[in-house]
């Protein structure tokens, strides 16, 4: 198992973004992105993701085998947390939520409504979903946003034990999550802005 990005090249509004991207995490792996805001990695991993198609270059990876949690927690407000968690553990076919619940410590509240938690335990409702995806590879961005202090080194946990069972993770952050990890400024992929009109004329006067 393994995720492979080979030359890749990602648009925002179809325009380039980030050109030439090549990187390989192997199972137990992990790699963070580093970069300024707005300069791209969260249209890079919504294209590894498969949400979106890519400019050009190939994504090797099995398939269904990506998880992707982004800035939305994706959980049904009317739904308790053990409700919301069952939902998704059935959409991806698998059964056990109590480690999503022990992981993230939503034992406690596992009967209340997702729309009565507070910012913080929505998002770690929203990460706990990774948990019974059943899928090895973990593409995240931005997952500590509304976290605490106890709640990050919770996720930073989660990834540990993913990793440690053969998982890969993909994680954009600025945070500093104390695991062994690569990490790849995505900045030198910054993708040339196009000519304006009089420029590219420029050179024929």
């Amino acid at each position: 198992m393994q995720l492979g990005v080979h030359t890749l090249s990602v648009a925002r509004g179809g325009i380039a973004v980030l050109e030439g991207l090549s990187f390989t995490i192997k199972a137990g792996g992990c790699l963070i992105l580093r970069g300024p805001n707005g300069i791209g990695k969260t249209t890079l991993l919504r294209t590894i993701s498969g949400l979106q198609p890519a400019l050009d270059g190939t994504i090797e990876a099995v398939e269904d085998s990506i998880a992707y949690a982004a800035h939305s927690d994706g959980i049904k407000q009317v739904l308790t947390v053990r409700e919301n968690l069952a939902f998704w553990a059935e959409v991806f076919g698998t059964r056990d939520i109590a480690p999503a619940l022990n992981a993230f410590a939503l034992e406690p509240l596992a009967d209340r409504p997702a729309g009565a938690l507070s910012a913080g335990q929505k998002r770690r409702l929203g990460l706990a979903r990774l948990l019974v995806t059943g899928r090895p590879i973990w593409v995240l961005d931005e997952p500590t946003v509304s976290l605490d202090v106890d709640a990050v080194a919770m996720f930073a946990g989660a990834i540990h034990a993913h990793l440690a069972s053969g998982g890969i993770a993909l994680i954009a952050t600025h945070i500093d999550l104390g695991l062994e990890a690569e990490i790849l400024d995505v900045t030198p992929f910054k993708a040339l802005a196009p000519l304006a009109l009089d420029d590219a004329m420029e050179g024929f006067l």
